[in-house]
């Protein structure tokens, strides 16, 4: 198996590929949110990723490219205020909102298959996983790395970063996340969409993507002994 060199952006320097479990190795990519047809921005994230899992098949390794559905989590703005995009064109369109995902799911696989990239090892939803998400959300949690502050979950950077160093790559943590704290999970929404769950209405999108990635075994050791 050739050697594959990549630059590891926490020293700086150029170092050999070297799996956790070789020659198994886990990818995840976080996927489109599916409310609205995908544009050439989104193609560049996806085409990239397609290049390097077809170079490390070329180089033997056996992967597992996961790359999921975000079919909930993403807000209209920036503020916990701010509507669900499906939920909203959803109700504009007035139709169901899986019925949105559905369409623009399809629409992207089809404009994908037009740039000849692979299909993923595995495709899941951000909904499949709410008991993955759920669960990494209760760990921070009982870590004492997150706290609730009216339903809605906040990660705590400080503190975190005191203990394991967070914000290394990027030289340290932001004014913004010092004065803004990360969400993990979010509470406050216009439309009444409510859920049934632990923590306030919906899990903010990058807590949808870690749970995921958990519950597709990204990270397991060795994908040959995975559970169907």
């Amino acid at each position: 198996m050739e050697d594959l060199f990549v630059y590891n952006t926490l020293t700086r320097k150029k170092e050999k590929f070297v799996p956790l479990n070789p020659p198994f190795v886990g990818m995840y990519v976080c996927g489109p949110t599916v409310y609205s047809d995908v544009h050439m921005g989104n193609c560049r994230t996806f085409i990239s990723f397609d290049i390097m899992f077809r170079y490390l098949l070329h180089l033997g390794y056996k992967v597992r490219y996961v790359r999921n559905i975000t079919d909930v989590g993403h807000l209209t703005d920036d503020a916990d205020a701010g509507e669900d995009k499906i939920l909203k064109k959803a109700r504009l369109q007035q139709v169901e909102p899986m019925e949105i995902v559905q369409r623009y799911s399809h629409g992207f696989r089809e404009v994908m298959a037009l740039f000849n990239t692979l299909p993923p090892s595995v495709e899941p939803t951000a909904t499949g996983h709410l008991i993955e998400q759920i669960e990494m959300t209760q760990a921070i949690m009982d870590n004492g790395y997150a706290y609730e502050v009216d339903g809605t979950i906040y990660f705590d950077v400080e503190k975190y970063s005191k203990a394991h160093g967070y914000g290394d790559l990027s030289g340290g943590i932001s004014k913004n996340c010092r004065k803004e704290p990360a969400t993990i999970w979010k509470v406050r929404t216009k439309n009444a969409d409510a859920w049934t769950l632990p923590f306030g209405k919906r899990p903010n999108p990058s807590t949808s993507c870690v749970g995921t990635a958990l519950g597709d075994r990204v990270f397991q050791d060795g994908i040959s002994n995975a559970q169907p």
